[in-house]
């Protein structure tokens, strides 16, 4: 019979004063290994350890912890909702898996050859709901600019709900929570906002939604 696969986790105390948590997720036992290292030096604590990213879905509902590091390696794809609504940051060989993991709409793409501090700042956005890359990756991903200029029209009931609450300057996750939708789905109505607005970041949004008239500042 075929041994389980790998899915144990450690003990966490509920206790304010821990430092952030992350879920390790590696096939590979010596890089897992080698990851608690770059999270320790990053003041992160490991929650857990899976071996497969589809199951950190699972882990995301059952463990308290702030986001998911994952060792992609030379990926070629990966799949839509891979780890559900949890905030996964990649570490990646080069900018071609860096491009696939982002167009998966994961949280980020970090070079596997980053430093701990910047890993940990990387796991620190992605918890807070951003979209998070390596500086080597700054010109990675240029939104195609609109066919048609926006307009209110362009915009759906909901994205103009997002909108509002972007204006507000609220992340992600309490977005979700003012209207009662996953975090996912709110960085499915951000990803559109911005292709829509045809801006690269969630300040430039607000900004050009402004001129339109679709939020008050």
């Amino acid at each position: 019979m075929a041994n389980p696969p790998l899915f144990r986790f450690r003990a966490m105390a509920h206790n304010a004063s821990l430092s952030p948590a992350a879920l390790l997720v590696s096939a590979d036992p010596l890089v897992r290994a080698g990851l608690r290292g770059v999270l320790a030096q990053a003041q992160w604590r490991v929650a857990g350890e899976v071996d497969a990213l589809g199951r950190a879905a699972s882990a995301w509902q059952e463990l308290p912890f702030d986001a998911v590091l994952w060792d992609a390696g030379h990926l070629s794809a990966v799949g839509p909702d891979a780890a559900g609504a949890a905030p996964v940051v990649a570490l990646v060989e080069d900018e071609r898996a860096a491009r696939v993991v982002l167009a998966a709409g994961l949280a980020g793409a970090v070079l596997r050859s980053a430093e701990p501090a910047t890993v940990g700042a990387a796991l620190w956005a992605a918890a807070r709901g951003l979209t998070v890359s390596d500086g080597h990756f700054r010109a990675l991903r240029p939104l195609p600019e609109p066919l048609v200029p926006a307009a209110p029209g362009d915009f759906t009931p909901r994205e103009r709900e997002v909108l509002a609450l972007l204006a507000e300057g609220l992340p992600n996750s309490a977005i979700a929570e003012r209207l009662a939708i996953s975090r996912h789905t709110v960085k499915f109505h951000v990803n559109a906002l911005l292709q829509k607005l045809g801006v690269e970041r969630r300040t430039e949004a607000v900004v050009r939604a402004a001129r339109l008239g679709l939020v008050v500042l």
